[in-house]
């Protein structure tokens, strides 16, 4: 589903729907922080109407709380790991059509190699607290994991300028290596 929402909305809205990943976009300079500031709140609007949307499909109690501790070192490890990895999938991507997948691909596996189930977005952190299923996480637990994503974030953003900015650099080099010079002299 991540991987057709992604293709479906990309062409539309950028397919922003990770604070941290639009944070990281304003770092940039790819994305205004006005710009920035309005998908913040739409993601969390968003990700929270799809809790109370969840709770009606499956016939649940729409308004909850969750009580689903999610604390400690290595949970919030896991979200930095989860969140970094995503992140560097964002930058990392060299042809648009394999944004989906490739991020797709990330959420998933990380869901399963993360203690954490891999969150990834705090808009998503948000709506979790939303819902007392084994998807939860308490109020309290909240701020933490949204810091360990905005780190996993960051770290991938200096990576990300550091890796593939030598790469396009390298490319430069070969390519101008290649190239005659054609400048009329």
């Amino acid at each position: 589903m991540l991987a057709t929402l992604i293709a479906l909305l990309g062409p539309v809205s950028g397919a922003h729907f990770n604070p941290a990943v639009s944070l990281v976009e304003a770092l940039r300079g790819k994305l205004s922080w006005s710009d920035t500031a309005v998908y913040a709140f739409v993601q969390v609007a968003g990700c929270c109407a799809g809790a109370l949307l969840a709770h009606a499909m499956f016939a649940l109690p729409i308004v909850q709380a969750s009580l689903h501790i999610r604390a400690g070192p290595a949970q919030w490890l896991s979200e930095a790991v989860a969140t970094f990895g995503l992140v560097l999938v964002v930058l990392g991507y060299r042809r648009s059509e394999d944004a989906p997948w490739m991020v797709a691909a990330w959420i998933g596996a990380a869901y399963w190699f993360t203690a954490s189930t891999s969150f990834a977005n705090p808009a998503i952190t948000i709506a979790r607290s939303l819902s007392d299923t084994f998807a939860g996480i308490r109020s309290v637990d909240v701020p933490a994991f949204i810091a360990a994503q905005i780190v996993g974030a960051l770290v991938a953003l200096v990576l990300g300028r550091y890796l593939f900015r030598q790469e396009k650099e390298v490319a430069t080099v070969r390519e101008s290596a290649v190239l005659p010079d054609t400048t009329l002299k």
